[in-house]
């Protein structure tokens, strides 16, 4: 009984460090604003998941089995507010970031509970990888600990991928279709769950 960890982790890892809707606002905030200035974001990112490993862990996956259409209106109201960012990140500008309002802690912190891609890896972490009679207190520290970790190696590196990125495309006219790509991602990234899902 218990938490397969290592198969867990290696999940985790594929998961975390692919293309997906809270990876392409990270690689968005690197671009416009940089790793250092960014780094209360990426630590909202990193602690929000928690907010959705926790409750799924004490029964929330209990509930939506009794109440499939809230989950069903969350699930929507989560892909709306990725679109949302998408746009935002569409129009918005590399050397215009210095004027603009860095995201910060609570920003990131809402990344992930909006985000259908975590709470698809979340929920396949506790139905595929935590052993039958595993006490809930135990599976869902592992869990939430392991997504942690791999959250805390992998999350900084897309956000400097993104700096890097915009150091090269700053103020050239290649910048306008960066920040579209890179909106595009995103967008992309969630239609995969949700076709994934279907």
């Amino acid at each position: 009984m218990g938490v397969e960890v290592i198969g867990f982790l290696i999940f985790a890892a594929s998961m975390v460090g692919t293309p997906g809707p809270a990876n392409m606002v990270l690689l968005s905030a690197g671009a416009r604003f940089g790793l250092l200035r960014s780094l209360p974001f990426v630590a909202g990112v990193v602690l929000g998941k928690q907010l959705i490993i926790w409750p799924i862990g004490f029964g929330l996956l209990e509930l939506a089995g009794r109440a499939p259409m809230l989950f069903e209106v969350l699930k929507w109201a989560s892909v709306a507010y990725i679109f949302w960012l998408a746009w935002r990140i569409a129009g918005s500008r590399i050397l215009g970031a210095k004027q603009t309002v860095v995201p910060g802690f609570f920003s990131g912190l809402i990344v992930h509970p909006l985000n259908p891609k975590a709470w698809a890896m979340v929920t396949v972490g506790f139905t595929s990888f935590v052993s039958e009679g595993t006490s809930t207190l135990t599976a869902t520290l592992v869990i939430a600990l392991s997504l942690m970790a791999v959250q805390i190696a992998l999350h900084p590196l897309w956000t400097l991928g993104g700096q890097a990125i915009s150091s090269r495309m700053a103020g050239q006219r290649s910048e306008r279709y960066l920040m579209w790509v890179l909106a595009g991602l995103t967008v992309a990234s969630v239609l995969l769950v949700l076709m994934k899902e279907g």
